[in-house]
């Protein structure tokens, strides 16, 4: 029940910042994108791009955590969790979609690098930074970034905005003294450059949580060696790890025990594997306590075809 409240603790924390992040990061974006098109600046534009993708992802965020919360029922019986990871993946794909643009039009301003109104585009970035400097305090101070893949795909793309930011400040500074218009593109493209990557890496996590990978925080060494440190425990196989969602990490597997045990004997000792796993990062266990007669194999991992079903 503990480990439920402090849960439940972080989620209400988790949406108060989204929330409050999502609507100053959404203000600001309007003004970058007015700024950019006002200053006719690239920079300025990318950076609001990425605004945009913030914007986009803490929505997102917001509405996987409404999602996510919802009771398991007869349709969905680990209820909406996985809501989280669709919307991870989303805003990885968009992200990634975006980049892709700000190259395009990068490629063109370098060829024909337009006039930029640069003290305009200076205070709108200088603004952009401490913004996003600000936004990023509020989501450390809630913390939930270190443990929920869409919060630390939000504070990501804060991270990588707040690069952006000083980016254009510095093409700006460049354009203002030295009169280097390719600076405006290059910004944009370092920009486009941390959008990128930010939405390969949501992206590529998102995916392996969909494709039923083990948990990156997980020690699958740690949790056999656990198992099997449990004197009663004479074999394991059929093991499989997998996440349904961040921070939500279930496991299924079979324990062979001695044939003369009883019911309640084999009870207590699922009941203290369950309670050992806990501490290996495993919220949620299903073990199977079966005699060496077992009709299985004895494969650690089990792809199911050995299984013969006879009536």
């Amino acid at each position: 029940m503990a480990h439920d409240h402090h849960h439940h603790h972080h989620h209400t924390d988790n949406k108060k910042v989204l929330g409050l992040s999502f609507l100053i990061i959404t203000a600001f974006m309007i003004v970058e994108v007015i700024g950019g098109i006002w200053t006719n600046s690239l920079a300025l534009l990318s950076d609001a791009g990425h605004m945009l993708s913030d914007s986009i992802s803490l929505a997102i965020a917001l509405l996987a955590f409404q999602f996510s919360s919802q009771a398991p029922d007869a349709n969905k019986t680990f209820g909406s969790k996985r809501f989280e990871i669709l919307a991870a993946i989303i805003n990885g794909v968009t992200l990634i979609v975006i980049a892709l643009y700000i190259f395009i039009e990068a490629i063109q301003r370098f060829i024909d690098p337009p006039a930029v109104a640069t003290t305009g585009m200076l205070i709108i970035s200088v603004l952009g930074l401490l913004v996003n400097i600000l936004v990023a305090w509020i989501m450390t101070r809630g913390g939930g970034h270190e443990h929920n893949l869409n919060m630390r795909g939000a504070y990501l793309h804060v991270l990588s905005d707040m690069l952006g930011s000083v980016g254009a400040i510095a093409a700006a500074l460049l354009i203002m003294f030295f009169g280097w218009g390719w600076a405006d593109p290059l910004a944009s493209v370092i920009v486009a450059i941390l959008v990128l990557r930010s939405g390969y890496y949501v992206t590529k996590a998102s995916v392996h949580v969909l494709m039923e990978g083990t948990p990156s925080d997980v020690d699958i060494d740690e949790v056999v060696s656990t198992i099997q440190t449990n004197e009663a425990v004479l074999g394991l196989h059929d093991l499989h790890i997998w996440s349904i969602t961040s921070g939500y990490n279930a496991l299924s597997c079979h324990v062979v025990v001695k044939e003369d045990m009883t019911v309640r004997e084999s009870e207590s000792i699922r009941e203290q594997i369950d309670h050992d796993l806990k501490h290996v990062g495993i919220n949620h266990a299903t073990i199977q306590v079966e005699t060496d007669q077992h009709a299985h194999g004895n494969t650690l991992y089990c792809d199911g075809k050995h299984e013969s079903h006879t009536h």
